[in-house]
């Protein structure tokens, strides 16, 4: 057995309290991820972790990085056709969450995910890098395969194939809008009194504050 029970920090480097909260959770959730971003502590601030209903019952989570965010919510993508997109299609209850370690903070986003339009994944595909592109081309996410060779056979075949050519967004890849239900924003504390505050859409799509017990 390994005995973890030593490892233990004390957070002290900010406080999240009532005063001057904004009226949503997107304003302060650009708030904190420009202070990430200009503290350079984070090595992917929009690195995010995505947790779904699988279709064996089990909740999975895994780190994608986020792409876009604004008022109507957070855009991430992905192969529709993988784990994550099945369990998408099958359940689109999902939630997000982003750890910036050195800043002591958390966000954990509880929304809804729905396909974006097919000109938006069109728009990011084309921003790629060509081996990105491409990528998105060879994996079939998520499937078993025999080798990397594998995957790296079908690599050559479309570099020679698409060089000097415009390369073409395969259907089943796109990106996810999450429409944001709850967005609980954490602060590290001393003496683990950690500051919580989550806001919840009302029925008038506005937004109300909370404090949590640590």
């Amino acid at each position: 057995m390994s005995d973890l029970s030593n490892y233990r920090r004390s957070y002290e480097k900010s406080e999240l309290t009532e005063l001057n909260l904004p009226e949503d959770p997107i304003t302060l959730f650009k708030k904190w991820f420009i202070e990430v971003e200009e503290s350079g502590s984070s090595g992917e601030v929009n690195a995010m972790t995505v947790s779904t209903f699988g279709l064996d019952g089990f909740p999975k989570s895994r780190v994608v990085l986020l792409k876009q965010y604004s008022f109507e919510g957070f855009t991430f993508f992905t192969n529709y056709e993988s784990e994550k997109g099945k369990a998408i299609a099958a359940n689109p209850n999902v939630c997000l969450s982003f750890f910036w370690q050195e800043s002591e903070r958390q966000v954990i986003i509880k929304g809804v995910a729905e396909k974006v339009s097919g000109n938006a994944s069109d728009g990011y595909f084309e921003s790629r890098p060509v081996g990105s592109r491409l990528g998105a081309m060879v994996s079939p996410q998520s499937e078993v395969i025999s080798s990397r060779e594998y995957l790296e056979g079908i690599l050559k075949d479309l570099e020679q194939k698409y060089e000097g050519k415009e390369i073409p967004r395969p259907d089943y890849w796109g990106g996810y809008l999450v429409r944001p239900v709850t967005v609980e924003f954490w602060q590290g504390r001393p003496n683990r009194l950690h500051d919580r505050i989550r806001y919840s859409q009302q029925e008038d799509f506005g937004w109300k504050a909370e404090r949590l017990a640590p």
